[in-house]
């Protein structure tokens, strides 16, 4: 990889993964455009371990919080609104494990193409764009119920298919269910730290065991960038998003899907 390519994808993972518009949508914009080969599983094990520093350093009390309680309420049998909140996002986990162990292999082979990935950007964007404007917007996440957190976790399910977006259903599911713009986020952000922490232990032991050569100078430039990306991104959409709304990410995802369908011809 050249360093153009190490710095540009890097970003784009950085920046994407916690953005309601769909890394897969953009990480494809390269290889249709400028004909850029597939970065390889050392690089994709760096950009994830950069973006969940990010998301773990910024909601470091919380986490630090959550995780304490839990461990109280399993030594102690004392319960929390902490520790609930951090059985829900175990719970919300769930679904998207059993579907990437039954369909990880079918969406490689059949979902990663251009049409599949500009339809579910449009689509998934509308989807949000509705709920942005419909939905109640009242509830806190810590009021959320174990029915309403497994909704929401098999909606991150549903987001393995390339051009959903991981924050982007998971927000939607969270509107639609009474959360509030911001609560909604939080909670997808949270959750984003045990799937990532998963998906980037399973590639890190494929590494592991496989033979692929590892470009160190892509790794700490990767780690990097994806860290400080992702982290910047998480401050600005948190800092912004009850004023701004979910319109401007729906028109973006809009236009990105509309460049994909010309690029297909």
């Amino acid at each position: 990889m050249s360093i153009i390519e190490i710095i540009v994808l890097a970003l784009i993972q950085g920046l994407t993964e916690f953005l309601p518009i769909s890394s897969s949508a953009h990480l494809i914009l390269p290889s249709q455009i400028l004909g850029w080969h597939d970065q390889g599983l050392a690089f994709d094990v760096a950009v994830h371990v950069g973006s969940l520093a990010a998301v773990v350093i910024y909601f470091r009390k919380e986490v630090k919080t959550i995780l304490a309680a839990m461990l109280r309420q399993l030594t102690n049998k004392t319960s929390s609104a902490d520790a609930k909140l951090g059985w829900l996002v175990a719970l919300a986990t769930i679904p998207a494990l059993l579907f990437g162990l039954a369909f990880k292999d079918i969406i490689e082979v059949y979902a990663r193409s251009t049409a599949v990935i500009a339809t579910t950007t449009i689509v998934f964007g509308l989807l949000l764009w509705w709920a942005d404007a419909k939905a109640k917007q009242t509830l806190s996440m810590n009021l959320l119920s174990w029915q309403k957190a497994l909704i929401i976790g098999i909606a991150q399910a549903i987001a393995m298919i390339p051009g959903t977006s991981r924050s982007g259903i998971t927000i939607t599911a969270g509107l639609l269910l009474g959360l509030s713009r911001s609560e909604a986020a939080k909670f997808s952000f949270l959750m984003s730290i045990p799937i990532i922490l998963i998906a980037g232990s399973y590639q890190t032991l494929k590494l592991a065991t496989g033979t692929e050569l590892v470009d160190w100078n892509a790794i700490i430039w990767g780690t990097s960038l994806s860290f400080v990306s992702a982290y910047a991104c998480i401050y600005f959409f948190l800092s912004v998003i009850e004023k701004m709304g979910m319109l401007p990410f729906v028109v973006y995802r809009l236009i990105l899907g509309g460049i994909l369908i010309a690029l297909m011809f």
